[in-house]
């Protein structure tokens, strides 16, 4: 009798977990085939703009106004000397300045960005008045104070303000191509390009067909449809008067809310919400390379979990809690889909637990021990369903990727499914336990990720993007 109690209870909760995770999924693919049905109809009816550019004309062509690139740093000293350097070389003019952001604390990061900048009057290094790290926002704040002395000290006022990270490879095409589309735009985006890790296959490089789908249609979308623009935090170009404007909006001065842990996010929103104009520029050379900001992404379970659980923290939960639902209807679904990461992490754990469990009741059915319970016409239309969008689903992950990376990399993207899935699963239950955390009181930290290599050392580069950038 208690062989079989028990044994009804698994076929209950196996049956229970396949009804929440099988409704749930579905939701999420009609969500998905909503944006898949927009982008084919732009496509269709050539809503998506093919840009394309001589290279040469933008790195030739002499800016409207003096820019200023924030770079902020803390325990980048691997990395921020490539940064530095492969910028100065990219880009030809000289009427930009690098600000980067150190650390008091943080000597070895301020000795390589030291080195790399040299004489080079186009690199200003900021040394933050307290010990690090603080937060993301915090630094770039200090870089927006160093700005502003720097415009009162010449009469000289910039242009426009670039945000990148201390791991990013610029693109040579970026700077002119942003000080173009500032002329009809305060905020301007290009696509993030994580670089495929040989040595992380699984890890490192799964970031790829995310990064190749979200910014190869989902962001596109966004565009034609007029929503809140989110920015990345690198390759991402602001108007000066804007930013003076959400200096004064936000009460402090400062542009950047040391609150979020997300404050690039949450400023390209508040951007849109001020009335100001977004772009996402999707821009190729004549050969056919993307301008787009490239970099390695974490290749560690740890570090990567680490990132993608602040992402989670600042978009879904803070995001919630600091920029609310406005606007029509469009507006507020794509807050939802920026938002669902925490149900998303849920639905995955529950699916993956119930996979569990018909492999245990499987094996049971094996010596002959029979499920307690049948599936009726519609659990089995539910499944039906989900298998056939989960082929759709790896159909365009193939796609996507292998546009940017090539046919392996795209076959590759298909077989890491369940690694982005444990990674998400994984991501969430941090993200929920820092949340937790912030609402007893506790401050949000820069926890950051660290990096180890950077794709413009010469070891590192890879031979496709030598003559490019």
């Amino acid at each position: 009798m208690q062989d079989f109690s028990f044994l009804a209870m698994l076929g209950l909760v196996e049956r229970e977990l396949l009804l929440f995770a099988g409704f749930f999924f579905l939701l999420g693919a009609i969500d998905e085939l909503l944006v898949d049905g927009i982008w084919g109809w732009m496509r269709l009816t050539r809503r998506v703009p093919r840009l394309t550019l001589r290279r040469e004309d933008v790195r030739a062509r002499h800016l409207s106004g003096w820019a200023a690139v924030f770079v902020p740093a803390w325990h980048e000293d691997k990395v921020i000397e490539h940064t530095i350097a492969h910028a100065l070389k990219a880009w030809r003019h000289t009427d930009y300045r690098i600000y980067v952001g150190v650390y008091r604390n943080d000597f070895a990061t301020m000795e390589a960005a030291m080195r790399a900048a040299g004489a080079d009057r186009r690199v200003r290094l900021v040394i933050h008045d307290c010990n690090g790290p603080s937060t993301k926002a915090d630094c770039l704040n200090r870089l927006y104070r160093a700005m502003e002395v720097d415009e009162e000290r010449t009469g000289e006022v910039f242009r426009m303000v670039l945000l990148h990270d201390a791991e990013d490879m610029v693109d040579a095409a970026e700077l002119g191509l942003m000080d173009r589309a500032l002329e009809k735009a305060e905020f301007i985006q290009i696509p993030v390009l994580p670089l495929p890790q040989p040595r992380s296959r699984w890890i490192g490089s799964h970031y790829c067909e995310e990064f190749a789908e979200a910014h190869g249609k989902s962001m596109v979308v966004r565009d034609w449809l007029g929503t809140c623009m989110p920015a990345a935090g690198v390759g991402c170009a602001f108007n000066r008067a804007i930013l003076r404007e959400m200096a004064s909006l936000q009460g402090d001065g400062v542009p950047f809310s040391v609150e979020s842990l997300t404050e690039d996010y949450e400023l390209g929103m508040r951007i849109e919400a001020a009335g100001g104009r977004s772009r996402f520029l999707r821009v190729r050379d004549e050969d056919g390379s993307l301008v787009a900001t490239r970099a390695y992404f974490p290749a560690r379970l740890d570090e990567a979990v680490r990132q993608k659980a602040r992402w989670v923290h600042g978009i879904s939960l803070q995001g919630w809690d600091r920029l609310g639902w406005e606007g029509g209807l469009a507006e507020n679904w794509m807050r939802l889909r920026d938002r669902r990461g925490p149900l998303a992490a849920l639905v995955l754990a529950c699916g993956y637990t119930f996979f569990l469990l018909a492999g245990l009741m499987y094996l049971l059915g094996a010596f002959g021990i029979d499920r307690p319970w049948k599936a009726d016409p519609l659990l089995s239309a539910l499944v039906v369903a989900n298998l056939v969008s989960f082929v759709w689903r790896a159909l365009l992950r193939f796609a996507f990727t292998a546009r940017e990376y090539g046919a392996l990399e795209g076959l590759r993207a298909v077989l890491r499914i369940p690694v982005c899935n444990v990674i998400s699963i994984m991501a969430g239950r941090r993200a929920l336990v820092a949340y937790l955390r912030t609402l007893r009181g506790g401050a949000p930290f820069w926890e950051k990720t660290s990096h180890e290599k950077h794709p413009a050392a010469p070891e590192q580069m890879p031979e496709p993007l030598r003559a490019v950038l």
